[in-house]
């Protein structure tokens, strides 16, 4: 389900910079530092002053004017951007330069979410009812792609994608007659199986997913899922997709409002975030935690506006979380309890980088932001 938004269809210093990284020791040092400032920085607390806080959101130049959705960070050199009007971009130097890799014949699609292994392998899937909603796949940078999967179903709609490994991934779209729409696949996308109406929960009327982030699915190994829905509930599985069952999040629902983003740091902790996005500056009731394995999820407090995408820092067993959205950022330290406001852009998507503390942000126009956690003095 999309959101409906501006009037869219619902949907330097060359040699030091050399120097250090030649050194892995010097590189492996300056990683601790920047780790350890960023927790005692944000360790002051909800009362703390945000424009004391060393984390920062540095604007770069993307190239493009369309609206971005999607963001995946395999690394903190590699990161992969999606969004309206067919566009994708890649970066390999940290987003000091990205470039486009369009889909051929991809032109009208609007790809919400990306999810990318690498600066050769990435997925993207756009959204919309019938032959709008499609997942293409690229093996060698974007240079070409490959049609995985092509709907001909007039009432489907694919809302976001995640992947366990290389070969398996979930692909998740609003409910038909009452089910959810759950694809598997264990062979790269190659093949998509859709899972059995017996299998799922029944789906409440008009049931689907805000596709506003590609983050309404969250995946954990070896086989560990969960799936936000506009209903402010969230189906899991423990069996890699092929059963699931549903808890009720305290998230108000209603056609702009409900769950946009779902987030787990291991088995048992994680967090939901959204809110109206016809409020942006709203927040109320609009986050939540569980601490067992989402069985049950408690109210958070401290959102500073309608947020559409969390994600949990990753590498690490500390609760420190961010949340963005158009009106900004926020950081909780404690697990989604609690939160303070983080300068930052507007954005719809954001993503760590895989083991690292930096990540992207994007958004309207064009927007990407690189995450820091700052450098030391």
């Amino acid at each position: 389900m999309a959101d409906t938004l501006s009037g869219e269809v619902p949907p330097r210093e060359v040699g030091r910079v050399r120097h250090w990284r030649r050194d892995p020791a010097r590189r492996l040092v300056r990683g601790f530092m920047r780790l350890l400032q960023l927790t005692l920085l944000l360790a002051v607390g909800p009362a703390a002053d945000p424009a004391e806080l060393a984390a920062r959101f540095t604007p770069q130049a993307s190239g493009v004017t369309s609206r971005l959705r999607g963001v995946s960070a395999p690394s903190a050199r590699v990161a992969w951007a999606s969004g309206a009007g067919g566009t994708v971009l890649l970066t390999t130097d940290g987003g000091r330069s990205w470039r486009a890799r369009p889909v051929p014949g991809a032109e009208a699609l609007d790809f919400r979410d990306v999810d990318a292994f690498d600066e050769r392998v990435a997925y993207v899937l756009s959204i919309g009812p019938g032959e709008a909603s499609r997942i293409y796949k690229t093996s060698d940078g974007g240079a070409t792609w490959a049609e995985l999967f092509a709907n001909r179903d007039p009432r489907l709609f694919l809302d976001a994608m995640a992947f366990w490994d290389e070969r398996r991934g979930v692909a998740v779209g609003d409910s038909i007659e009452g089910r959810f729409v759950i694809l598997l696949t264990n062979d790269g996308g190659a093949q998509w199986t859709r899972v059995q109406p017996g299998a799922l929960p029944e789906a409440l009327p008009n049931e689907g997913a805000f596709a506003a982030s590609g983050t309404n699915v969250a995946l954990l190994a070896p086989g560990l899922a969960w799936f936000a829905t506009t209903a402010g509930r969230v189906l899991r599985t423990r069996d890699g997709g092929r059963s699931w069952c549903v808890a009720t999040t305290p998230l108000p629902s209603g056609p702009s409002a409900g769950i946009f983003s779902v987030g787990f740091r291991d088995a048992r902790h994680g967090v939901v975030v959204g809110g109206d996005y016809k409020k942006e500056a709203d927040a109320v009731d609009n986050v939540a935690l569980t601490a067992d394995a989402g069985l049950t999820w408690q109210r958070g407090v401290g959102l500073s506006g309608f947020r559409s995408a969390v994600a949990h820092r990753p590498g690490d067993a500390s609760g420190l979380w961010i949340a963005v959205g158009p009106t900004g950022a926020d950081v909780s330290q404690d697990d989604g309890r609690s939160w303070t406001p983080l300068p930052a852009p507007g954005c719809h998507a954001f993503a760590f980088a895989v083991g690292d503390a930096t990540g992207f942000c994007v958004g309207e126009k064009g927007r990407i932001a690189r995450f820091e956690p700052g450098e030391p003095n």
